[in-house]
């Protein structure tokens, strides 16, 4: 197991975490920071959630593909797969962690 890789696949996923983390607290507080529809309804709230959605998987492809790719392109293909499947596999840890502590915090 190269060192290198599994600290960029950990950097890669850890950086995708925190910003998830940062939408998802953004729209937990949005009813408290926008009201609660009070406001009148308008074409932007779609247009904002679209861009967002948007720049939302550009950057976590970015973090998530970015590196892989331009390691297969310049040749290092068994890295580039062998990073993406530790980001993944972090992604993944990560995710039946936090599934299991909602599941445990609802039950």
């Amino acid at each position: 197991m190269n060192n290198k890789i599994v600290k960029n696949a950990v950097v890669n996923a850890g950086g995708t975490v925190v910003y998830i983390v940062l939408v998802a607290s953004f729209f937990f507080g949005a009813q408290n920071n926008f009201g609660q529809g009070g406001g009148k309804d308008t074409i932007l709230i779609p247009i904002g959630m679209l861009l967002l959605l948007v720049l939302s998987a550009a950057i976590t492809s970015s973090l998530v593909f970015g590196r892989p790719v331009l390691w297969y392109l310049e040749g290092q293909k068994k890295e580039a797969l062998s990073l993406l499947a530790y980001t993944l596999g972090f992604l993944f840890v990560v995710t039946i962690l936090v599934l299991a502590i909602v599941y445990a915090v609802s039950s």
